[in-house]
């Protein structure tokens, strides 16, 4: 794919994109012929218009989906970034989230890319291109598609599904929702449809594009999620789950992410002649890579150190890791900060942890680049008379003590004029293997292949011994895979929804912390501080439809408490 076009508009000139919110829940787009003439009877204004459905492919990941943070602050992960607005994050954290306050995006950016979808395989048959390359199109236009609903149905469970049916500016648009289950199948359907009508992996020029590979790890996540204790259950909603539960599903998800793995395609990334650990770092620095299946793509940016970063580098826009975000990463034998035997020092907190821990967070004395491209050390402690030592440091720039540094580069400073060819990962091999690991363990218990799933992940963190120990139960296995998954993939937009399906809202209902660092004659001392408490309702395992939605459409069912 040119992603050049990319940053296209495609409205500018060539297709007038307009909602009309009045007519019914899925907002209308509203074209003449004479400009839908005109881009489907032109290749490049067609590959224009698909790469357009791309565009909005990472949004609910984004780490500042809501302007004050994304998912991870309204999330255990962070805390939100102070705002003149309620946002959100802000909600959700603090457990007051309603259908009128809830933002629109998680449900109008799916319906208006499935109407985009729709109109290209509408009009792709006149489009002047040859059959192999409609057929390619036509395939990552589906697959865009089923990724745009299960993108609805982690949100919100079953949701209306459309079909390919455009519907004009007089229609009436129904809105009854599928089954929870019907919005499943469809999206395994229309995977199932497409996966052989495309390259496997995607490499060289079109590095990016979706492949086969893609639509067997888009099952294998909504497998997993299908499979998961909050929607794997006796369920008197069908809106919102199963109605009964199959531990069968288990298998279908482990099945699904086995043919990513057997495929031989994809592996976790591994830097040459780098220490154990580095390749963590690394992996998030290239636009290419073996792990990423699926990914945003983007030409050069900073986009994400200025989010991130701290003042001092001209950002601080996102959420803030809390300490016990902090305090998941193990020691770097592997072992609980809480394990009498794991060689914690409280007196030197970060000493021998988890390589991962370094690449995760900004803390005290981090060294990253500052704006003249020196590399120095981040300043968050306060002197021994409790004033700040800088503009970065508690209470100053960050509430909790500290800043995310996943997928940054230490070498670009968010107020440089150049950034650095990262792209944001949607779903990378490490999921895969953690999503087989989970499945299967919960399927069938603990094998071999389960550890060395686990164990693979394990061993490119740096871990020493990376190696499990042998004969763990069922139980304990659990606990190790949620616990690989929290950390491996933090900031990368799962936290928010594993704690979800996993139905351990009751975990978010806590006081959060912080860690003040203060400094005197050349000594550190750490202090564990309060910062907020997060609240969580039951209902809260489900997004409230948008009240504009609901009131729009009387016979779209809102979800359960709101």
């Amino acid at each position: 794919m040119n992603y050049k076009l990319l940053s296209l508009v495609v409205g500018v000139g060539i297709f007038s994109l307009l909602s009309c919110g009045k007519q019914g829940f899925l907002d209308q787009t509203v074209t003449s012929d004479l400009n839908e003439d005109l881009v489907f009877s032109d290749s490049t204004y067609t590959s224009q218009f698909l790469s357009d459905i791309y565009v909005d492919i990472g949004f609910s990941e984004h780490p500042n989906r809501f302007g004050n943070g994304g998912l991870d602050a309204a999330s255990d992960e962070s805390r939100p970034q102070n705002s003149t607005s309620v946002t959100t994050t802000v909600l959700f954290s603090s457990g007051t989230i309603t259908a009128s306050s809830i933002a629109t995006d998680g449900w109008n950016k799916p319906y208006a890319n499935i109407r985009k979808v729709n109109i290209l395989l509408k009009n792709l048959p006149r489009v002047p291109m040859a059959s192999f390359q409609k057929i390619e199109v036509a395939a990552e236009a589906r697959f865009l598609r089923a990724w745009y609903y299960a993108i609805l149905l982690k949100h919100y469970g079953g949701v209306p599904i459309v079909g390919d049916t455009v519907y004009a500016f007089t229609d009436h648009i129904p809105a009854v929702r599928n089954t929870y289950a019907e919005v499943v199948s469809y999206i395994m359907n229309e995977c199932d449809e497409v996966r052989d009508k495309l390259p496997y992996k995607q490499i060289r020029g079109d590095y990016g594009r979706i492949g086969g590979a893609a639509c067997d790890a888009l099952k294998a996540r909504v497998l997993l999620y299908a499979a998961s204790p909050l929607y794997n259950r006796a369920n008197s909603n069908p809106l919102l789950g199963y109605t009964q539960e199959d531990p069968e599903r288990w298998k279908l998800a482990a099945d699904a992410a086995e043919k990513v793995i057997g495929s031989s395609q994809y592996a976790l990334y591994e830097a040459n002649n780098s220490p154990a650990g580095n390749s963590f770092y690394y992996l998030f620095t290239l636009r290419e890579n073996p792990e990423y299946i699926v990914a945003r793509m983007q030409p050069g940016n900073k986009e994400l150190e200025e989010i991130w970063q701290p003042p001092s580098r001209g950002a601080a826009k996102g959420g803030f890791p809390y300490q016990e975000t902090v305090d998941a990463f193990s020691m770097k034998n592997g072992k609980s900060i809480d394990d009498p035997g794991s060689g914690y020092d409280p007196l030197n907190p970060y000493a021998n942890r988890d390589p991962r821990l370094a690449y995760t967070f900004i803390k005290d004395q981090t060294v990253i680049a500052n704006n003249q491209g020196s590399m120095v050390p981040v300043n968050i402690y306060l002197y021994a008379n409790g004033t700040p030592s800088s503009q970065d440091a508690i209470y100053s720039g960050t509430p909790t003590g500290y800043y995310t540094n996943k997928m940054l580069n230490q070498e670009i400073a968010a107020n440089f004029i150049h950034g650095g060819q990262r792209c944001f990962p949607l779903i990378r091999y490490a999921e895969i293997l953690l999503n087989y690991a989970e499945a299967t363990n919960e399927y069938s218990g603990p094998s071999e292949i389960v550890y060395q799933a686990v164990e693979a992940v394990r061993k490119r963190a740096g871990l020493d011994p990376y190696l499990l120990t042998p004969g763990l139960t069922k139980e304990a296995l659990r606990a190790i895979i949620r616990h690989e998954r929290r950390v491996e993939l933090a900031y990368e937009g799962h936290r928010f929804w594993d704690i979800r399906r996993w139905m351990l809202g009751d975990t978010q209902n806590q006081r959060m912390h912080g860690m003040e660092v203060t400094r005197a004659n050349g000594v550190a001392t750490y202090k564990i501080v309060p910062v907020d408490k997060h609240n969580f309702r039951p209902e809260m395992y489900y997004w409230p439809i948008p009240m504009g939605e609901v009131g729009k459409s009387p016979e779209l069912e809102q979800n359960p408490g709101y």
